[in-house]
């Protein structure tokens, strides 16, 4: 097999013929739809670092803070997520409100939280409020709570197992001093990389899809989504939009509601920091991510391919974001896995398979380059932390292999998603609440 697949790549190297009908079945993906998107992404990454060189760091107000804290199973790693708000280096006031979903059952997490209380009520400017709902209803229904009684001109969304750097509310604050800032979207790096390949593997993900990624597109106002792990906003903004909205993928369902806004103030922009910086755990196996990813991007579908299907029109989000939602998330991330698919199947049904493994070595070897090319590129302009990040050059040669893996699982997510409604069986929601959502 390795000679016939040697063979052929010579074949596809040395034949003219062979090598024309290569270019005319490979570039349909890497010229025409991911280089020209990755091309942009690279531009926006030089221009985030020649606008960071002017930015000022220096605090012009000190509105008060809210931050709230989702919390459902979380147990003591709360504790962690509330001193790491308690001890930043924020001088104003912080409002930290941890809203304790399903408290009846989760009596170890509201006990952690309230372990913090005297804590939080003896360090400066800081405030401590918990909120126990004592019957399930979700995180939607948690943050709107929080919104409720928050006091806050700024307000943070943060979930219970995150922790954050501590100068992180400093950077959020110092955004809005721009009045057309209405939300930052925050870096999220993975903080349990070191425990197997599968983490290594997603924190490499993390790297070059959101402290790169994110900071490309920041750079030309088209930040695709606000986590829902770490999202800071001005609590007048989600005051007009009517807070969150029930269902699932809440995060991408609140950006596209904001979004809609945007066709109407011209000037409202919505940022990403990759100094801004929170820290999450992710799934330690091949298959915990691959079932977390298939919740993910079966969300997405249902948000963009049935929830808000007639609403995405540049009259509601202007037109660069209009244009960046059809090809980042309608054709990139829900279209293209499929392609990927049938492009695999007719390679195999139409060629040799030394012929199809050669192909994709060339293809493999094509992709390394770029992700090297483009991870060399974060790590010189934007990374703040060189002697975590150096270790990912290493891993970079398996990351074809698990995008394109991936890639079939998201595949496999939007079918789900299409056949079953698998956003109507989610974690972020007891099915009775999600079940009372139109779609």
């Amino acid at each position: 097999m390795i000679d016939s697949v040697y063979l052929a790549f010579s074949s596809i190297i040395n034949s003219h013929s062979s090598f024309l009908t290569f270019i005319l079945m490979f570039t349909p993906f890497v010229v025409f739809f991911e280089g020209p998107l990755l091309l942009f992404i690279i531009i926006g990454i030089f221009k985030f670092a020649k606008d960071y060189l002017f930015q000022s760091d220096l605090l012009t107000k000190l509105p008060p803070v809210s931050c709230c804290i989702t919390c459902y199973s979380e147990g003591i790693s709360v504790i962690n997520t509330i001193k790491s708000l308690t001890f930043q280096t924020y001088p104003g006031l912080i409002e930290i409100i941890a809203v304790i979903d399903g408290a009846l059952q989760n009596k170890d997490t509201l006990q952690a939280a309230q372990s913090c209380k005297e804590l939080v009520d003896t360090t400066d400017n800081r405030k401590l409020i918990i909120i126990p709902k004592w019957q399930r209803g979700g995180k939607i229904s948690s943050l709107n709570v929080a919104l409720k009684i928050a006091s806050g001109e700024i307000f943070i969304a943060l979930d219970g197992d995150t922790s954050f750097d501590n100068d992180m509310v400093v950077k959020a604050v110092n955004h809005f001093n721009d009045e057309n800032v209405i939300a930052v979207a925050g870096n999220l790096r993975v903080r349990n990389a070191s425990k197997s390949l599968a983490t290594r593997l997603q924190a490499l993900e993390y790297i070059l899809s959101i402290s790169a990624g994110k900071a490309g597109l920041s750079a030309f106002g088209i930040v695709n989504n606000i986590s829902g792990a770490f999202g800071v906003f001005r609590k007048k903004v989600l005051d007009l939009v009517g807070g969150w909205n029930t269902g699932s993928a809440e995060d991408l369902d609140l950006t596209i509601r904001i979004k809609q806004y945007f066709g109407r103030n011209k000037n409202w922009r919505i940022v990403f920091d990759p100094y801004m910086v929170g820290h999450t755990d992710v799934p330690e196996t091949f298959l915990g991510y691959f079932k977390q990813r298939i919740r993910w991007e079966g969300d997405l579908f249902y948000i963009i391919g049935r929830k808000y299907l007639d609403n995405i029109r540049p009259g509601f989000l202007n037109w660069i974001n209009y244009f960046s939602t059809i090809i980042i998330t309608y054709f990139m991330q829900i279209i293209l896995p499929f392609v990927i698919i049938l492009y695999t199947i007719f390679l195999f049904y139409t060629f040799p398979t030394p012929y199809v493994i050669a192909l994709f070595l060339i293809v493999y070897i094509f992709y390394l380059l770029v992700l090297s090319i483009y991870f060399l590129l974060y790590f010189l302009l934007i990374s703040d932390r060189l002697k975590e990040d150096i270790v990912y050059f290493f891993y970079i040669p398996l990351f074809p292999l698990f995008a394109f893996v991936s890639r079939m699982n998201t595949a496999l997510a939007i079918f789900h998603s299409i056949i079953n409604k698998s956003h109507l069986d989610s974690n972020i929601a007891p099915w009775w609440v999600l079940r009372k959502g139109r779609f």
